[in-house]
């Protein structure tokens, strides 16, 4: 794990779990030894009529909110407080389930939760030959817009999910070989950091674990080994407005989540908030 802890209020994860029927034990599993409060999932892969709601019920979390298409894609949003539901938008005019949106109360205080998956973008970094890094860069702009209108801005508001943006040379193995892969390149830098100043927003996870220390959420299934490789990239975030930062009690990645039995390609990143 990485950074430092303070006492817990609200425990709150996002993680891409990359079905979760297929991956429902390892959700048991972190309910388990993590005992977090809010659950954060993308890449369901699940239609909302076959979602696992028995077992998640079973795990703990009494209160869900999923969106979800056959096979890819998905977002739900798993807690142990009761969860109002808020608009959720389709991006891009596309209605492929990659955004939730819940406010819960914790201590009496109204904290909203934006769940976001954002498009992976394919393997070629460019919008005039590849429509899928095309659709991401679109899907980042309409983020970047929806962030600088100031919709709820006076909430205190928690944004979370797979961004699918490694912003920092620290967030990947190497700056300078993934300067031209999807994920890393300066065009979708730039754009992730218009999305994050339009609040603003302010990075929870770096908010403990300095910049300069490499940090990572996900590492590719195509290593024979990944944990000696260690070719990871940081894609998993979360980031909450002012409000919220004197609250910031601990954040870390659960990185040992990747040696878990069938693994998602992504580990659980956790935050924690203190009560007012």
């Amino acid at each position: 794990m990485s950074g430092k802890r303070k006492p817990a209020g609200l425990k709150l994860v996002t993680w891409n779990i990359n079905s979760v029927r297929l991956r429902i034990g390892l959700v048991a599993r972190l309910a388990a030894e993590l005992e977090p409060d809010v659950v954060c999932l993308q890449e369901t892969k699940v239609e909302d009529k076959d979602f696992p709601h028995r077992g998640i019920a079973e795990i703990g979390f009494r209160h869900r909110l999923v969106r979800g298409t056959k096979g890819y894609n998905g977002v739900a949003i798993l807690s142990r407080f009761p969860l109002e539901p808020l608009e959720s938008r389709d991006w891009c005019g596309r209605a492929d389930a990659r955004h939730l949106a819940a406010r819960l109360r914790f201590g009496g205080t109204p904290v909203t939760v934006h769940n976001f998956y954002v498009p992976a973008g394919g393997d070629i970094p460019d919008p005039k030959r590849n429509d899928k890094f095309a659709h991401k860069l679109a899907f980042l702009d309409e983020m970047a817009a929806w962030s600088k209108s100031g919709t709820n801005r006076g909430e205190p508001t928690v944004l979370v999910g797979d961004l699918n943006v490694a912003p920092l040379p620290s967030d990947v193995w190497s700056h300078k070989a993934l300067l031209k892969v999807v994920s890393h390149t300066p065009v979708e830098v730039a754009r992730l950091a218009r999305v994050l100043e339009g609040r603003p927003w302010a990075d929870a996870v770096r908010h403990f674990v300095p910049e300069s220390e490499r940090l990572y959420t996900w590492w590719s299934y195509r290593a024979r080994d990944w944990e000696a490789s260690d070719r990871g990239r940081r894609l998993d975030h979360v980031w909450v407005t002012p409000h919220l930062v004197p609250r910031l009690g601990a954040a870390f990645v659960l990185r040992g989540a990747r040696s878990w039995p069938q693994p998602s390609d992504h580990v659980p990143v956790i935050v924690t908030l203190a009560r007012q």
